[in-house]
């Protein structure tokens, strides 16, 4: 039995848990532990020491339960049975994860149920060796960065479809937007997913979403592109207008088919219905735009050039008043709120029609 000196670790980077090959040591072995790195004396299952970096050497003195553990018949070189365990403290930064088949999330703006593909990197380092080593190793002697990533493959998949579907209902995001949001929704996985690492000694160190694809040929995506447009036109044109729009197409569409199906049902009197509807909705919307809670609009005030002096300001009335005493012109400059430089008055639509209602100047005499 060749007996153990010295004792360092051997094991390459990727290597997060590393079990010294031989257990053949003795008092005044030796351990050196490097830096970003950390060392379990074991023994019968027991840790009886712990190393941080440094060379270390073993000593009854420095684990009394030796003296109980084992025989000293040879002094202080006695021989004994143990374990010296390393933990891997360095930072892995390049840990990639993705979706291996997509995830159905809800769009929460138009309820559309979209299949969407994720991927990104996430960074990890051993926080607490000692929950590290007693959660993961088992009857492993080593554990490698790819082991972490297979065994956490799974939780973050899972947590993420959960996390995903929160923040976009909680945001009101649509997955057509999603993109927009990464950093947003990076930061609160990174939030979420850090206490389920803390259970095994882990630490997350970033987590980030590189990409959230959606497949564009997936017939969801066309039925969620067409929700957003019909969104907008009726954010655009009004609820009432909208419908008459539509109700003009369909009597339209009829027409056009006379001779068929539609063109009988007009002829049975569904056409007048459909009249009568646009009738309807549009009684609606004068209604709605004649309602005695509406306040008149303000009238639009100018100001106007009458012998290179600013005057006003004039509503319209006011600048009729002023072209028919021949003070205003063809020619004179205007300006209100809403124009960057003074105008010429008939470049402005509402203006310009006052000249074709002023007469012309009366004939001399």
């Amino acid at each position: 039995m060749a007996l153990i000196d010295v004792v360092k670790y051997q094991a390459e980077e990727n290597e997060f848990i590393w079990k010294f090959p031989s257990n053949d040591l003795r008092i005044g072995t030796q351990v050196i532990v490097n830096p970003v790195q950390y060392a379990f004396f074991i023994k019968g299952g027991k840790v009886l020491d712990e190393y941080n970096e440094g060379t270390h050497t073993v000593k009854t003195e420095n684990i009394p339960l030796l003296n109980k553990i084992i025989n000293l018949p040879f002094g202080g070189n006695s021989p004994f049975q143990a374990e010296i365990w390393y933990v891997n403290l360095i930072t892995k930064l390049d840990n990639k994860w993705g979706t291996t088949t997509p995830i159905l999330l809800e769009d929460p703006k138009y309820g559309i149920i979209i299949p969407v593909r994720a991927f990104g990197q996430y960074g990890f380092k051993v926080s607490n060796p000692r929950i590290f080593l007693e959660s993961l190793t088992g009857n492993l002697s080593s554990f490698s960065a790819t082991k972490i990533q297979e065994y956490f493959k799974g939780k973050i998949i899972s947590a993420l479809t959960s996390l995903i579907s929160k923040k976009i209902i909680k945001e009101n995001i649509s997955i057509l937007e999603i993109n927009f949001f990464l950093e947003e929704l990076s930061i609160f996985c990174q939030e979420k997913i850090t206490d389920e690492f803390k259970k095994y000694g882990l630490e997350i160190v970033n987590f980030y979403f590189m990409s959230i694809n959606v497949p564009l040929d997936d017939p969801s995506i066309t039925k969620l592109k067409e929700a957003k447009d019909l969104t907008a036109k009726v954010k655009i044109t009004g609820k009432e207008l909208y419908q008459m729009d539509r109700s003009l197409d369909i009597l339209d569409n009829a027409a056009k088919n006379e001779g068929g199906v539609a063109g009988d049902l007009m002829g049975a009197g569904l056409g007048l219905g459909l009249g009568a509807g646009i009738g309807n909705q549009m009684g609606n919307i004068s209604s709605n735009l004649n309602t005695k809670n509406s306040p008149p609009l303000p009238p639009t005030l100018y100001y106007v050039l009458i012998n290179n002096e600013q005057s006003g300001p004039y509503d319209i009335n006011q600048l009729s008043q002023l072209i028919s005493e021949s003070k205003v012109n063809k020619q004179s400059l205007v300006w209100e709120n809403s124009l960057k430089d003074w105008t010429l008055i008939t470049d402005i639509i509402g203006l310009s029609k006052l000249f074709k209602n002023t007469p012309p100047l009366p004939p001399k005499i």
